[in-house]
């Protein structure tokens, strides 16, 4: 009897064993590979990526672990939306604007903003995404959607004034931020941030538009030696995750994902409004001369950015896309978080 009914223990076991689903074992625990143009050493990825990857470890106690894949390891810049849709990772940082035409409406994130702090952008990201922008992301899960800190004008000789900029030849992130370069007289001039360096030190070109965690991560400030604070606006970046890698995620360990990485700068404590402050403190420390525009001439400049905003809206509209609403939301969202969208056309004002 005790032998008859060992066997059928044994059959029971061996049973479960063959027919549970691999996957559901190998499910438990995860391990995600996340991918980032950011240089390895660069700000985003010590004091937001990883500790943002740390925290997600340390709070579902091991289940998920994780491999850093920075800088070109995985592909160049541009290339990191699909780097993370077509699953040579699970998750990554992906910069939008640097895809034209490829997420219209929601390069409103990159319009010229007093954004001092990517807590804050992404807080104005994920809700553009979950009011209008998540139409534009199909096949991937959306983490979070953000715009970046405020890119300024940094060059290799003073700019005080809108004729200062005529003739200049300046790099471009792309974007709104091209023609907010062609809009004060210059011109602008498309290569990757790794030659920005060389080309400013030979005079190939005179400066560029780009946030300050970029100048220190790229040394910058070694050939950059004047900043002028007049707002940009910046890009419009992410994390994502592969759709596939999202499904097979465990459900239990789904809503740990979203609650240490739907906002990474405040879960880090990394490039905050307070860590802002530091880094243009840091800069000027550097020997850059910080110069900020009086408000009567920084209107003139702004002036510009907002016939840019007409055009695009104009020409995004005649394409059956709601451009001008979506820039009103935009605005809205600024607004409650204490940030002036100077490209924003008052007339708009509702």
């Amino acid at each position: 009897m005790m032998k008859n009914l060992l066997k059928v223990f044994l059959v029971v076991g061996l049973f479960t064993v063959i027919f549970t689903p691999f996957s559901a074992i190998a499910e438990s625990k995860m391990h995600i590979k996340f991918s980032t143009w950011h240089p390895p050493v660069s700000r985003e990825v010590k004091t937001v990526f990883i500790p943002m990857l740390e925290k997600l470890k340390a709070e579902t106690n091991g289940r998920i672990t994780y491999t850093m894949y920075a800088g070109g390891a995985l592909g160049k810049g541009p290339e990191h939306f699909n780097i993370a849709k077509k699953g040579l990772s699970d998750m990554g940082y992906f910069t939008a604007t640097w895809t034209p035409g490829r997420f219209p409406l929601s390069d409103v994130l990159s319009l010229a903003s007093s954004v001092d702090g990517k807590d804050v952008g992404v807080d104005i990201g994920n809700a553009m995404y979950d009011r209008i922008l998540k139409r534009e992301f199909p096949g991937v899960k959306m983490i979070e959607l953000n715009g970046c800190i405020s890119a300024y004008l940094w060059t290799t000789k003073p700019v005080r004034r809108l004729e200062d900029c005529k003739g200049l030849r300046l790099r471009s992130p792309g974007g709104h931020q091209t023609n907010y370069i062609k809009a004060i007289g210059a011109e602008p001039v498309f290569m990757p941030l790794g030659d920005v360096y060389l080309a400013m030190e030979t005079g190939t070109i005179d400066g560029l538009v780009t946030c300050p965690p970029l100048v220190l991560a790229f040394k910058l400030y070694e050939v950059a030696k004047y900043g002028t604070l007049c707002t940009f606006g910046c890009v419009t970046e992410g994390i994502i995750m592969n759709e596939k890698s999202w499904n097979r995620t465990p459900d239990d360990l789904k809503p740990a994902i979203m609650r240490v990485c739907k906002n990474p700068y405040r879960t880090s404590g990394g490039l905050t409004r307070d860590v802002y402050k530091v880094l243009m403190q840091e800069i000027a420390g550097k020997g850059v001369n910080l110069y900020k525009l009086p408000e009567e001439e920084a209107t003139r400049w702004y002036a510009g950015f907002q016939e840019e905003t007409r055009k695009w809206v104009k020409g995004l509209e005649a394409k059956g896309l709601p451009a001008k609403e979506t820039v009103i939301m935009y605005n809205e969202e600024c607004e409650k978080r204490g940030v002036k969208c100077v490209a924003f056309p008052p007339e708009w004002k509702q």
